[in-house]
């Protein structure tokens, strides 16, 4: 089967599962849907591909809307609360040493393995470094994977189920503001942006380099148009198609008993980040649900874009997860040297 036909059938599979969810109101129907529909076909065995840019088509959509909030005044209170995302920071590493003890105490999992395979941070990143420190990257990619398919489908269903509701704090534009010189241009700045991020090897770059140019214009109150919901739900379509893309059939055969540890260090995790933001709210006068969504172990892209659906203070949420990233990927190699010279000792 030609290639261009498997991915006309996945982009086939991955829209009807968006509009099948939209039908059935779920939350966040274009990407779960999308994403549960594509997962449960290619583990049944779909000849479905991904188109390769689309992922970072959904993270440019995600990244220029965000960048949308960035106003002095919410620049202004994420800086005030700079405490909090600095013990967000914190709460990711403890995650990390949990997700450790897990998977080498109860899959047998070597140290390296399991520690890259717990730190909360890219998939990418995290399996580049695996194999920069001989861990096996294979194991330590499917364990994130699995890390980013369970907080993506959880949580939107348990916020639905606790009753949640959006506050839309630092909104800028009304959704159908649209002025079409501007949105060419702005495709055109926060693409290059996302292209020279790329080619700098930084983390997130579709995610982040167009963020920070839509940031910077915003916060100049230079805002040239808003996006309109069409490409919002495209964009959030390409990041569930993306992500359901990487199951296979043989995915939870690879190594069950591993994959099921980091399932159940995964439902750990999410109750801690559930207990932990509570804890958070208790402090701050952050909403609950933000604080959920910004210590929350899933990626930038779905937490973020899961905010900005639900109305949930999607640039504190942003905030939250970049600076874990930042944190997670500065500290997680020096730290496992440490943690090894440590355990070698003792």
């Amino acid at each position: 089967m030609a290639i261009w036909i498997r991915i006309v059938l996945g982009f086939g599979v991955a829209l009807v599962g968006a509009m099948g969810a939209t039908y059935l109101s779920m939350p966040l129907p274009w990407m779960l849907g999308a994403l549960i529909l594509t997962a449960a076909t290619k583990m049944a065995g779909s000849p479905a591909v991904c188109l390769p840019l689309a992922r970072n088509a959904g993270q440019w959509v995600i990244g220029a809307s965000l960048g949308l909030y960035f106003t002095p005044s919410m620049v202004q209170l994420i800086g005030s609360n700079a405490l909090f995302i600095v013990m967000g920071m914190v709460f990711a590493l403890l995650l990390c040493c949990i997700g450790t003890f897990m998977l080498t105490r109860f899959a047998g999992t070597d140290l390296r393995t399991a520690w890259f395979a717990s730190a909360v941070g890219g998939a990418s990143e995290m399996t580049g470094l695996a194999e920069r420190y001989g861990a096996r990257p294979d194991l330590v990619a499917s364990a994130h994977g699995l890390r980013v398919l369970m907080v993506v489908l959880i949580i939107p269903f348990a916020f639905e189920a606790l009753g949640f509701s959006g506050e839309q704090a630092g909104a800028v534009l009304r959704p159908d503001f649209l002025n079409l010189p501007g949105l060419a241009l702005l495709v055109v700045l926060s693409s290059a942006a996302g292209l020279i991020f790329q080619i700098l090897r930084l983390p997130n770059p579709w995610v982040l380099g167009p963020l920070l140019v839509v940031a910077v214009l915003t916060y100049q109150d230079i805002v040239l148009s808003g996006l309109p919901v069409q490409i919002s739900n495209l964009g959030q379509l390409c990041i569930g198609w993306a992500l359901g893309d990487k199951f296979g059939p043989d995915f939870f055969r690879r190594a069950p008993r591993y994959l099921g540890v980091a399932a159940v260090s995964n439902l750990i995790n999410l109750a801690l980040a559930f207990g932990f933001a509570y804890g958070l709210y208790r402090l701050s006068d952050i909403a609950y649900p933000t604080l959920v969504l910004g210590v929350s172990p899933g990626g930038i892209a779905e937490m973020a874009i899961t905010a900005k659906v639900l109305q949930l203070g999607a640039p504190m949420v942003t905030s939250f997860q970049v600076a874990r990233m930042v944190c997670v990927l500065v500290l997680t190699g020096p730290l496992y040297t440490r943690l090894a010279r440590w355990l070698k000792q003792a």
